[in-house]
This record gives structure tokens, sequence and C-alpha cells, in this order.
């Protein structure tokens, strides 16, 4: 099982008075253009992106959500919400509940928190089923940041080939991989087949063996962009979210510096750049101030960085009222980044601290994990691994049997808790085979955990990749990066445990290591996994546990599957 995804963005907030905001969805397939090619998209209430979710920090979030896809499962995971008292809510299909089967209604109840919505079994994510769910700030409190209007965009890509061909492919003997995405979308509009800037030839030569005619678009075109319209002499928050299945983008708006002040809904020490360099799963906002010449419109642009590109960056406008509508920016757009300079993105990272007055993280571990991340081999198949154990979610939900103590449910013995220290993370692995498993790691009750991820080199020589890696469930506080293999007792010397950021999602450079620490303090199985889709449908993922005899009610429509559905169907009719 892979991973299906509804993705939406909803910033941290806080609120005097709660309210209920209930909604029922239906999620469907429909055919769509969504970068003027038409294609299959996952839809709610036929909406392509879904709806937006309008709420204040501390409202009770209600989904109803009814599975009318014909043939397949579905749920949603709430990205970013730690679902405390609520971790059947967290919608990880095998880990906190049984996925939705087609015509049937589940309802999600939770508070939310930070930041975004989506699907979490098999790839429907990359199939285009997510919306935004935006937190405000309730009346009576004053938001943080001053600014004088907001945008939000959901950047996401998109291949013509269907998920369930791509998950073929990548079971298949030897591996039919998915290649890179034929566009990137802003708010689920891109064009494939011509250019928003094709007076300018250069802008997709490398992308193209021909250059691209300029798009010319009807009314009501589901692929036009969307402009970005904006006032001389203003200053706008802009709400970015990645829900991309494989690619890493940066994104940039020509001639204006751009002021980073949030990230994964924690607000952190504001810095400038001319760039954002954005991983699947995370979110930031960014402050931009209107300042250049108002009688001109300028270039956004979002292009592909961490791997060598072939998809043509995705390009809207920013548009100055005060400038003629139809006049288009008067130089090429913004050049993304050279795709490989890895250096110029953990620079980027580093430059990320949290707000002044953040809670420090607690100075000692209790517990540590050091995740070896290799790229193998099952019987021909090709598999990511951890620690040399590619997960295989089981049948039956892990809160189900750790909550009902059902043993078969899945494999007791954990993984291993390290690698070994010889292992040479710069070549591919001697032993290119590897091991499927279900067991997960198993921590006591609110004690401080650390974990190191630990780049290697994949099955071809010099390939390692970035993964960004995402925790359910928590928070936790980014301590460090650091290039080759991790040395214990030496390289703790390097955290800074000052004032590292709160994250959920975090990058693990190429041949490098990443480590993080959190607390133990929200009862539940917590999934842990590369965002990146085809990378968890191969295996790359753990399971934590926590506080299992604390975990609460759980509703029984959660669990109407495996061992949990006759230990149900026996303890309701004795």
């Amino acid at each position: 099982m892979g991973m299906w995804w509804i993705v939406a963005v909803a910033i941290l907030a806080h609120t005097a008075s709660a309210a209920v905001r209930e909604y029922h969805w239906e999620v469907e397939y429909k055919f769509g253009f969504p970068d003027c090619k038409e294609g299959m998209v996952m839809a709610v209430n036929g909406q392509f992106p879904g709806p937006t979710i309008h709420a204040l920090a501390g409202d009770t979030i209600v989904v109803h959500l009814t599975n009318k896809l014909a043939t397949e499962g579905l749920v949603i995971h709430w990205h970013g919400i730690r679902q405390l008292g609520s971790p059947w809510a967290d919608g990880a299909a095998g880990v906190t509940q049984c996925a939705i089967t087609p015509g049937e209604t589940f309802t999600y109840k939770f508070t939310p928190g930070t930041h975004f919505y989506h699907g979490h079994y098999g790839m429907q994510r990359s199939a285009g089923l997510y919306g935004s769910l935006i937190i405000d700030a309730a009346k009576g409190k004053r938001e943080p940041l001053r600014y004088d209007g907001e945008f939000n965009l959901l950047l996401s890509d998109w291949w013509h080939e269907s998920v369930l061909s791509q998950e073929l492919g990548l079971s298949a003997k030897p591996m039919r991989w998915i290649g890179e995405a034929q566009s990137i979308l802003i708010n689920g509009r891109g064009q494939f087949n011509c250019s928003l800037a094709a007076q300018f030839s250069n802008a997709t030569a490398q992308f193209s063996n021909t250059s691209l005619p300029m798009c010319k678009f009807k009314k009501g075109d589901q692929c036009a962009p969307q402009r970005l319209h904006v006032e001389p002499n203003k200053t706008y928050r802009i709400r970015l979210a990645s829900s991309t299945g494989l690619a890493s983008l940066n994104f940039a708006v020509q001639g204006h510096k751009l002021v980073v002040v949030e990230a994964d809904g924690n607000y952190i020490t504001p810095f400038t750049t001319s760039d954002v360099d954005i991983y699947s799963g995370e979110t930031y906002s960014v402050l931009l101030t209107t300042d250049r010449d108002p009688s001109q419109n300028y270039w956004i642009s979002v292009g592909v960085r961490g791997r060598k590109p072939k998809t043509p960056p995705a390009l809207t406008v920013l548009h100055y009222v005060t400038a003629p509508s139809s006049q288009p920016p008067s130089s090429p757009p913004p050049e993304t980044p050279r795709w490989n300079d890895f250096d110029r993105s953990k620079n980027f990272s580093k430059k990320i601290f949290s707000a002044m007055g953040s809670p420090p993280p607690p100075r000692k571990f209790r517990k540590r994990l050091i995740l070896l991340n290799t790229q193998n081999l099952i019987e021909g198949e090709t598999k990511w691994a951890l620690n040399n154990v590619s997960l295989v979610v089981p049948a039956t939900p892990y809160l189900g049997s750790v909550k009902y103590k059902l043993r078969r449910g899945f494999d007791r013995k954990p993984p291993p808790p390290n690698f070994p220290m010889d292992y040479d993370i710069m070549n591919p692995p001697r032993n290119r085979n590897t091991t499927k498993g279900n067991g997960i790691y198993v921590f006591p009750f609110n004690v401080t955990a650390d974990v190191i991820l630990q780049n290697a080199n994949g099955l071809d020589a010099n390939a390692s990749e970035i993964h960004p890696w995402h925790l359910h469930g928590h928070d936790f506080w980014v301590l460090g990066y650091g290039e080759g293999k991790f040395r214990p007792g030496i390289d703790e010397k390097t955290y800074n445990l000052k004032n590292p950021p709160l994250r959920n999602t975090v990058p693990l450079y190429p041949y490098g290591w990443t480590a993080l620490r959190f607390v133990t303090d929200n009862p539940g199985v917590w999934f842990f996994h590369c965002h990146i889709e085809p990378h968890l449908h191969m295996g790359m993922g753990v399971v934590f546990a926590e506080g299992l005899n604390r975990i609460g009610k759980v509703p029984d429509e959660a669990l109407g599957c495996g061992l949990t559905k006759q230990f149900l169907m026996n303890r309701n009719n004795p």
C-alpha cells in the first residue's frame, strides 16, 4: 500500500470562542484539464482542487467523507494537525484506520492546530485530490504578523499517466520508474502544451526540443493561471504549501524580495531571501512588499530543484492593479537555481530558526534511533528500506492492534534501532537485498526521543537524493544537518539547542544526516515516512507508538477490517 492524499493549507492561530464547523464531502473521479490536457482528476463535491475550509483555531472540524470511487479505498490525512486525543482521526490507512470502502461514509472530528490535509492510501495524492484549510486568528486575538492582504498557493506536480499505472510500474520487475512530472500546478492549474512566456524563446528551451507556443485561453479554461492582483506599496502574506508527489520546488517572484516568517505552522525568526526552496509536505508563509515599478507586471515562477528538471517551471503573474491587466512582464521569468546546487539548498535550511520566545528543546534525549535510508531489492523488485527493513503496512490498522492487544496484527519484534557503523554510505550497497517487515518502534510515554536520519548511495553509483521526511502526530525540533556518516558522541556537539525550528517535515540531503528531537507526549500510533509518494509506496517509512495504555475511545467504524473487524463483531455480539 502507498498513500492517498487530499492536500490543504491551515495556519496556526488562536481562538476565544470555539465553533463546530461541519462539512459533507463526496470524493469521486472526474475529467478535468489541470494542465490544458484532459485527464482524470480526483474531486471533492465536484471541485478540483477541493473546497477550502475556513475556520478559527480551536474550532472543532467535522468532515463526513463519503467514498464515491467505484473500486478504491479512501482516507484523509490532516497534515500537520497533532490529533491530541483523536489519534483515530489522523487518516493514515493501515496505521490509524481502515480505508473507507466504496459507498461508505466515515466521519472525522478534530480540533485543528496547523496546516494541511490530504488522503493517505495508494497514490491518490498524485491523482489531484487537494484543497485548502485556512485557520485564522479569532476575533479579539491579534495576528502577530502585519500585512494588507493574503494569497494561498498550493503547489503540486502532475502526470499524464494514471496513478494505478504508476503503482503497477513501481512493482514491476524491473521497475518502471514514474519519471518526472509533465507539469507543475499552482492551485491546480498549469500549462503543458503552451507557455505564458513563449515570447522569451529561451524560457522553455531547456525542457523541450521545440519552443512551446504562446498560451491562448478561453473564458473558463481550467488551466488558465490565477493571477495575484496587488496594489503598490502594500505588504502581502503568501501562504505556500507543497503537495508534490515527487518534485522539490523553488518559488520566486521576479524583482521582489521575500521575508520568510512561518514554517510548518510555526513562526520563525524572519529572514529575507530572493526565493524559497520547498519540499513535499512543507508549508511556509512569506511577506512580499509591492515596492517595484507600479506600471509593470512581474512573473511568479515555481521550478524543480533536487532532481534533474525535465518539467518546465509553473508560471503566473503578480499583477499590479496600476499596470495594464493584459500586459505581460517585460523580461523573462526568474531562472530556477541549478537543480543540484545542494549547498544552496542546505544554506536555505540553515537560515530557519524558531521565533524569539519559542520553547527550546529538552537538552538531553532518553531514546535514540539512527535510521539508515537505503535502496534495495526484494526478489527483483526495487524497494526503499530503513535499517534494512522495507515497510509493508498490515491488513489490521496498528491502532486497533495495540488498543485491543491483538498480538497477531503485526510483528511484535521491533525493527533495528541503528545500523552497522561500518556501512559504506558513499557507494551502492554491498548487499543489494532487503527484507519486508511491519514491526514498529514503541516509545515510553512522555520521554525525549532523537531520530537521526542517515542518507546513503542508492543502487546505482553516484546516486543519493533528497528525501523530505514527515512525522504524524508531532512537531519536532530540527537540531542540525551534517555531511557524511553521523558520528555518535561527536556530532551531537554541533546541535542547535538554543533556537532550533519546530517542523513536521524536514529534508534529508544526499550523503548526509539530519537530527530531530521530539517528546512522546501524544498517545497513539504515528507514521514517519518519506513524503515522496513513490518512495513511501516502495517501503520508505517506519511507525512510532507511544502511550499505548493511554489511548482513549476509538470509533468502531475506524477499525472495521482485518483482525479488529472480527474482534469488534465478537465484542458487540457476545
